[in-house]
C-alpha cells in the first residue's frame, strides 16, 4: 500500500472517532447466550444478539454440528455442482423447503450470496427490480450487481407504502419479469412487511414476490415459519431467501426457497454456487438440528415473543419511547450518533450490551440503540436491563 492510500484511511479512521461513530471490536470469551463473558468483564447480558431462540448453544444443535463435522470432515473442498454437495446439504434443504412453505430450497454461504445469486441470475434488460426503501443492505446490493450484469431497471418504493408499490407496478406494466422485494422483519425498525397487501398487489400485477426472511425465519408465526405464517399466506410467496445464522442456531449459511424449477435453475446458473464452496458440512448440521428442534419445540417461538412483548412494555412503563412493533427488535430512538454510542457504552458499564446505531446504517437524525430480546433470557435478566436502561437514561437525561 502507498502511503498517500495510508494516510488516507488513517484520516479517515480518525474522523470517525472525532464524530463518535467509530466501532469498537467486543470480545466475548462464552458461547453465545443470553449472558456472556466479554473481555475480562464477567457475565454481560447480550440485548444486540440475533441468537432470537437461543439455539447457538442448545446441546441438540451442537451435537448435530459435531455429528457432521466427524462424519464428513472439516470442509467440502468443492462448489455444489463438482463434488461438494453432501447429503446433509440436501436434508437440509428438503426441510428448510417444508419450514418456509415452499418445493424447494437451495443453501448458499450466505443469505448475502443468496441475495447476489438470486437477481443476478434471473433478471434480463426487459424486467425491473421494485424494493421497499428500508431493506437490507444486501438487497441493495444485490440489485446494483444485477443492474450492472443484467442491465436489469430497478426502482424504490417508500417504505410499507402500497400506494406507492401500486404506482411502481403501474408505470412498469411494460416489462417482462416485475419483482417486488421486501424485507420480512426490518432489521433496524423492527417493524413487519405488509405482506398480504404485496402479494395482492403482485397478483393484479402478476408481479413475483420475494421475501428476505432473515429476521422472521425462526422468529415470526405461531411455530416459527417466518412472516408468511405470521400473516397467514404461508405457501403463497413466490421466493424466499434467508439465513441460518440467526434464530436457526447462528452459525453461518443462507438459502434461496422457491419451485423447484428456481432452485435448480440457480444450482446451474448462479455464479455464487458455482465459484463457491459448499456451506461446510458441520454448519449445514447444525442448521439441521435447529430446523428439527424448532419443529418439535413451538414452546421456544412462544417465550421469545412473551419476552419481546414484556420487555418492549416496560421501556415504554420506565419513559422510554421504543418504536411499535411486535417483534423481538426493539429499537429506542435518540437522535443523534454520538448520544447512541454514548447510551451503548454506558450500558455496557452497567453489564448490558446494547449496540447503538448511526449514520449511514439508519438515517440522519434517527441513530438508536437496538435491543433484540431472545427465547432465552429469563425475567430477570430482562428485568436487571430495564434497570441499567434506567439508571443510564436518567444520567443522560432522556427519560
Amino acid at each position: 500500500m502507498n502511503a498517500t492510500m495510508e494516510q488516507r484511511l488513517r484520516d479517515e479512521l480518525h474522523q470517525f472517532r472525532q464524530d463518535g461513530i467509530y466501532k469498537k471490536l467486543n470480545y466475548i470469551d462464552s458461547p453465545q447466550a443470553p449472558r456472556v463473558t466479554m473481555e475480562g468483564r464477567g457475565q454481560i447480558i447480550i440485548l444486540s444478539s440475533n441468537n432470537y431462540l437461543a439455539l447457538s448453544n442448545e446441546p441438540s444443535v451442537v451435537r448435530a454440528g459435531k455429528d457432521a463435522l466427524e462424519r464428513f470432515g472439516a470442509g467440502t473442498a468443492s462448489v455444489r455442482f463438482i463434488c461438494g454437495t453432501f447429503t446433509v446439504h440436501r436434508e437440509l434443504e428438503r426441510e428448510l423447503a417444508e419450514l418456509v412453505g415452499t418445493e424447494s430450497s437451495l443453501t448458499y454461504v450466505s443469505c448475502w450470496n443468496a441475495n447476489e445469486g438470486l437477481f443476478a441470475t434471473l433478471t434480463g434488460p426487459d424486467d425491473i427490480i421494485i424494493s421497499d426503501r428500508l431493506n437490507h443492505a444486501s438487497i441493495i446490493d444485490a440489485m446494483r450487481l444485477a443492474k450492472s450484469i443484467s442491465k436489469c431497471e430497478t426502482a424504490v418504493y417508500e417504505h410499507s407504502d402500497l400506494d406507492d408499490l401500486k404506482a411502481k407496478l403501474e408505470a412498469s406494466r411494460n416489462k417482462r419479469t416485475r419483482y417486488v422485494v421486501s424485507d420480512g422483519i426490518f432489521s433496524m425498525e423492527g417493524d413487519v412487511a405488509k405482506l398480504a397487501g404485496i402479494l395482492e398487489l403482485a397478483r393484479e400485477h402478476d408481479a413475483v414476490v420475494v421475501v428476505d426472511d432473515s429476521h422472521a425465519t425462526g422468529v415470526l408465526g405461531t411455530t416459527g415459519r417466518g412472516t408468511a405464517e405470521h400473516v397467514g399466506v404461508l405457501g403463497e410467496v413466490d421466493i424466499i431467501t434467508s439465513t441460518l445464522g440467526k434464530a436457526l442456531g447462528g452459525a453461518a449459511g443462507g438459502f434461496t426457497a422457491s419451485s423447484a424449477a428456481l432452485t435448480d435453475y440457480l444450482t446451474q446458473r448462479a455464479r455464487p454456487q458455482l465459484f463457491s464452496n459448499a456451506l461446510p458440512c458441520a454448519v449445514a448440521g447444525s442448521a439441521l438440528g435447529a430446523v428439527r428442534y424448532l419443529r418439535s419445540h413451538p414452546e421456544r417461538v412462544t417465550a421469545l415473543h412473551e419476552n419481546a412483548r414484556y420487555f418492549r412494555e416496560q421501556l415504554l412503563a420506565r419513559g422510554f419511547k421504543p418504536l411499535e412493533g411486535e417483534t423481538p427488535i426493539i429499537p429506542v430512538i435518540l437522535g443523534e450518533t454520538a448520544k447512541a454510542i454514548q447510551m451503548s457504552n454506558l450500558l455496557l458499564d452497567e453489564g448490558v450490551f446494547v449496540t447503538g446505531f448511526g449514520f449511514p446504517v439508519v438515517p440522519k437524525g434517527e441513530a438508536r440503540v437496538r435491543c433484540q430480546v431472545s427465547a432465552g433470557h429469563t425475567k430477570d435478566d430482562l428485568d436487571q436491563a430495564l434497570e441499567a436502561f434506567v439508571k443510564v437514561g436518567t444520567r443522560l437525561k432522556l427519560i
